[in-house]
């Protein structure tokens, strides 16, 4: 009988606790309130992200989120690629997406949390402000009877999907439409020619040194869309946003697949929540996860 010697059993059991270490899940580094993330944001709610997370970094000093500012399929891609854990874009993910993540064994939280608009910008000397949703669509597919250059934020926006998939519904875009580099540069493109007409998030539209939120930026005008039920035209205020009483409104979503309470938990968390939904309510968007009441007023001008 051949025998083994003590020391053989340890080198073994030590290669044996190696072995289960390497297989093991990495401890998590983060947790709700601090560590070091990235996610991903559609660049079209770049204002008001930038200011939840300023607020929120003010609140937590040990968190440290990084936020890449990209087109909303780029975001997408991100998050399909485990690139990122959390993604702030205006979609939940398709049928495919969400069988690639069960797949992978992800299970991905989607929760809405506040409604947007695209705002339809003009130059401020533009003879046509008023819109119909026919009209917008001959626009855009260049048949309509004044000839628009159209401009919208980049090829894989949010905004530019939107008006595909609820104005456009399949019919291919004209070749008057073409892409900028970002909202900012739509408004500036805008403002210098009285042929152009844009569209942007309602942010990036509105006066925020105006306390009642009724006043636009004064570099362009925004149009106001006839809602075909009401039989009304409306401009991108909060109060008609909120209704979709403003034809053109969408939500913003948040898309998490932490399994655990970690940094990007904590800052879906805080976007859900009062301070969260209070920034996104100052920022002329409507908060999705609060209360809030609307009453009918009448003004009595004697």
């Amino acid at each position: 009988m051949k025998i083994v010697s003590p020391y053989g059993f340890l080198f073994l059991g030590s290669l044996f606790l190696l072995g289960c270490r390497g297989n093991a899940p990495q401890q998590a580094t983060d947790t709700l309130s601090s560590g070091t993330i990235r996610i991903s944001a559609d660049e079209t709610f770049r204002p008001i992200i930038e200011e939840q997370k300023k607020v929120f970094d003010s609140s937590f000093p040990d968190a440290h989120i990084t936020i890449q500012y990209k087109s909303e399929s780029q975001c997408i891609q991100d998050f399909m690629n485990d690139s990122v854990r959390l993604v702030l874009v205006t979609r939940d993910l398709s049928a495919n997406e969400k069988a690639v993540c069960e797949q992978k064994k992800v299970v991905p939280t989607t929760l809405a949390i506040a409604k947007d608009a695209v705002a339809v910008i003009v130059h401020k000397e533009a003879a046509d402000s008023v819109f119909g949703i026919e009209e917008l669509k001959g626009i855009l597919t260049g048949s309509y009877k004044k000839k628009f250059t159209v401009v919208f934020d980049n090829q894989g926006s949010s905004t530019l999907r939107y008006m595909m998939d609820s104005i456009l519904q399949d019919q291919p875009l004209g070749a008057n439409v073409f892409a900028a580099k970002g909202n900012d540069s739509v408004l500036a493109y805008v403002a210098k020619n009285p042929d152009a007409i844009g569209f942007v998030g309602v942010s990036y539209v509105s006066d925020f040194s105006d306390p009642e939120g009724l006043a636009f930026t004064n570099s362009v005008r925004v149009a106001a869309i006839y809602n075909d039920s009401l039989q009304e035209y409306f401009k991108p205020y909060q109060a008609y946003i909120a209704p979709n009483y403003y034809p053109l409104t969408r939500n913003l979503f948040y898309i998490n697949r932490e399994t655990y309470p970690g940094l990007g938990t904590g800052f879906a968390n805080f976007l859900a929540k009062e301070r969260g939904q209070l920034i996104f309510k100052q920022a002329r968007l409507f908060p999705l996860r609060t209360n809030i009441i609307f009453r009918d007023a009448q003004l009595n001008t004697r």
